[in-house]
């Protein structure tokens, strides 16, 4: 059985209708949370969190990096939660050992060369492979770097406190980079 029929099977076995009551779009804590797409957060950050099913808007890319600080889809995404969905705060969370970290450019373009992709292709669309895929070194300092491009687009309201913190995929627990309310002014409870 392929990959596809596998994940078939295994939704028709999770579909009971009727078992799971319809959520609202509108996150119920009113925030969204940005991370990485990493596979070891799955079903373990939003517990960590102590948030569940329609609490929070989600939003990952490889390395919860920011290439393109004020058209890219991480922008889009938080532009339209703040305004059409009602969030009010965002967290930024990267994590420890994340594979973002320390990218060799031209392994990379190397594997993408003997997958078929033409060296052409890459040079026109991405010379810079490494800033492309936002490459860093240090994922508290990519954390702190990427509160501070949202914080500073002209899209983003003042009055949303942008939160930064650091992950651990091995025990669960959260180290807070930058605290969104200190570093603008707001009150701990409200703004």
């Amino acid at each position: 059985m392929n990959l596809l029929n596998s994940i078939l099977t295994a939704n028709r076995s999770f579909v009971h209708p009727g078992a799971f009551p319809p959520l609202p779009k509108n996150p119920k804590k009113q925030f969204a949370i940005f991370t990485c797409m990493d596979t070891r957060l799955v079903d373990f950050l939003e517990p960590a969190m102590g948030i569940k099913r329609g609490d929070a808007k989600v939003i990952k890319n490889a390395g919860n990096t920011l290439v393109d600080p004020l058209h890219g889809g991480v922008i889009r995404s938080l532009v339209a939660a703040i305004f059409m969905l009602g969030v009010e705060e965002i967290f930024v969370i990267g994590h420890e050992d994340c594979g973002m970290a320390d990218i060799d450019p031209e392994k990379l373009k190397n594997d993408m060369i003997a997958r078929g992709i033409s060296p052409q292709a890459i040079e026109t669309h991405v010379p810079d492979l490494a800033q492309w895929l936002g490459s860093f070194a240090c994922p508290a300092e990519n954390v702190t770097e990427v509160v501070a491009k949202i914080r500073a687009n002209p899209l983003i309201p003042a009055d949303v406190p942008i939160h930064g913190l650091i992950f651990c995929p091995n025990d669960g627990h959260l180290e807070v980079m930058v605290d969104g309310y200190s570093a603008q002014g707001f009150k701990q409870n409200g703004k």
